[in-house]
């Protein structure tokens, strides 16, 4: 998908939102759109939507399926949760049963069951923020667009954003989120779009050495800084592919283990092929927490299903 020379303001003689801006994203890519208030992150997301058009310019090969999570989830609508998600999942194609289906997968994931009876204008932002949510999943989306998304979701739901992210990406979408709150550490991976001035800069994730949120990005080499803590602790060695190292540690740093080092397999210039272990140090610091809590399971979609 292209945003190519987009141009937008809200009226004739009003100043320009957004100038000649180029950008462009591919399947199974992320961006983090970062900038101060008022700067018109929201304006290119909605723009990347198709809510809003370009006053010049044009967003080109947007895909068929748009998953778009406002802000602020209008939720002045006189329907059940459970209801509102079905008919939305009608909307998007899926056939009844279908529909049904993939509103309870998502009820239940997102942890809504308490509310399935309940109309969309007694819940709190947070409980809409998560309707939202789960209305912009309910089949694949080909463009995953979150404006804010952690806000006013409770903790685990936020822990959630991230691997609900990845799924999107895994299936060969594209993500776009807004944050203010700091939350884009969680999304290592993604490059940054960032707004100033009605431009935006584009920075890859590796462009130098840091992620969106200035986490370390793969390939930069952590130093093994840290030592292996306590007594009775051991030394697990993994190995995953190269576009999911960072979003590995952090998993693991938010689970509470230490992450000694990252390198790459791939043997560098005049180097040896053969990967060295890590070797045990001193055990000097806090014993580590638990391991990661277990995996969810994500509602499926029917086989049937168009895409």
């Amino acid at each position: 998908m292209r945003v190519d020379q987009v141009w937008l303001r809200y009226g004739r003689r009003a100043p320009w939102v957004l100038r000649a801006v180029e950008l462009e994203i591919g399947p199974g890519q992320s961006a983090v759109v970062l900038g101060r208030n008022g700067v018109g992150k929201s304006t290119l997301l909605q723009l990347a939507v198709g809510v809003l058009r370009p006053s010049r310019g044009a967003v080109r090969d947007r895909p068929r399926t748009v998953g778009w999570v406002p802000e602020r989830f209008p939720a002045e609508q006189p329907y059940t949760v459970a209801r509102y998600l079905t008919g939305m999942g009608r909307i998007r194609g899926l056939p009844g049963a279908a529909a049904d289906r993939a509103a309870t997968g998502w009820i239940e994931r997102l942890g809504l069951a308490a509310y399935r009876d309940v109309r969309l204008p007694a819940l709190s932002k947070g409980t809409a923020q998560k309707v939202g949510l789960a209305q912009a999943l309910l089949r694949p989306p080909g463009l995953l667009v979150l404006d804010e998304p952690w806000e006013g979701l409770d903790g685990p739901t936020r822990e959630l954003v991230p691997e609900l992210i990845r799924e999107v990406l895994d299936d060969g979408g594209r993500v776009l989120v807004s944050d203010h709150r700091g939350e884009t550490v969680r999304l290592p991976y993604a490059m940054r779009w960032s707004v100033a001035d009605a431009t935006v800069t584009v920075t890859p994730p590796d462009a130098s050495g840091e992620g969106a949120a200035g986490t370390p990005a793969a390939g930069a080499g952590f130093a093994p800084g840290q030592r292996v803590v306590g007594a009775g602790t051991s030394v697990v060695e993994i190995a995953v592919p190269t576009d999911r190292a960072l979003e590995t540690v952090a998993a693991l740093r938010r689970a509470g283990h230490q992450v000694l080092g990252v390198r790459s397999a791939e043997p560098l210039s005049g180097a040896s092929s053969s990967v060295e272990p890590l070797k045990a140090e001193p055990l000097t610091a806090e014993p580590l927490n638990a391991g990661p809590p277990p995996a969810q399971t994500r509602p499926g979609a029917d086989a049937g299903e168009a895409s």
